[in-house]
């Protein structure tokens, strides 16, 4: 495992590493556009109903 003495050289270490890992990753394309915009609003619709529900329990939605 890598041990770094100063945080700043692990942050470096990070950025550089997160950019060359989201460059070669592969798997980000195998989703089509259509299948990302249906995911991304269900965990929307998803979390709306979650906070509604939350605020209806508090008593702020009458």
């Amino acid at each position: 495992m890598l041990r770094f003495r100063r945080v700043r050289n692990l942050q470096k270490f990070a950025t550089v590493h997160a950019s060359v890992y989201n460059h070669f990753n592969q798997e980000r394309s195998l989703t089509s556009r259509d299948i990302f915009k249906m995911t991304r609003s269900s965990g929307h619709v998803h979390r709306a109903i979650r906070l509604n529900i939350r605020l209806l329990l508090t008593g702020f939605i009458i």
